[in-house]
């Protein structure tokens, strides 16, 4: 009686998703941090500014993500992403902060379109579109 036994090669693992932690509170990943530093240099009004991301009101799960860039002001907290030699940082104000705890941001393209997506382990609920979640 012969045996016939198939070596699988196991399939390759997607590299690790980044993670936040005390010192990183919101991760970026390495694909949203060179859209943002494109966009910044696309755009004029970006250049030598800081992306402001925040949590407001609104949306159909309650609160809704936003992205802009802005000047930092005092009772912002800075977090600075980087990934080898590519380098943005980050404002986030004291309000929206305790939302996006634990967050990770991600920049990705498919055929539905383009954008900034955000996994928020705070969220209980989101919506269809994934631009506003609930806690």
């Amino acid at each position: 009686m012969s045996s016939n036994t198939e070596t699988q090669t196991p399939e390759p693992h997607a590299p690790a998703a980044p993670q936040a932690s005390a010192e990183r509170p919101v991760v970026f990943t390495a694909a949203a941090i060179r859209k943002v530093i494109a966009f910044s240099e696309e755009h004029e009004q970006a250049q030598g500014k800081n992306l402001r991301l925040f949590v407001q009101g609104g949306g159909c799960s309650g609160f809704e993500y936003g992205f802009t860039f802005d000047e930092q002001k005092d009772s912002d907290n800075l977090i600075v992403q980087q990934d080898g030699d590519l380098r943005i940082e980050v404002l986030v104000d004291s309000f929206s902060l305790p939302y996006l705890q634990g967050c990770v941001v991600d920049f990705v393209e498919d055929f539905s379109g383009s954008g900034f997506k955000v996994e928020n382990p705070n969220a209980t609920g989101t919506c269809g579109c994934g631009h506003s979640f609930a806690t």
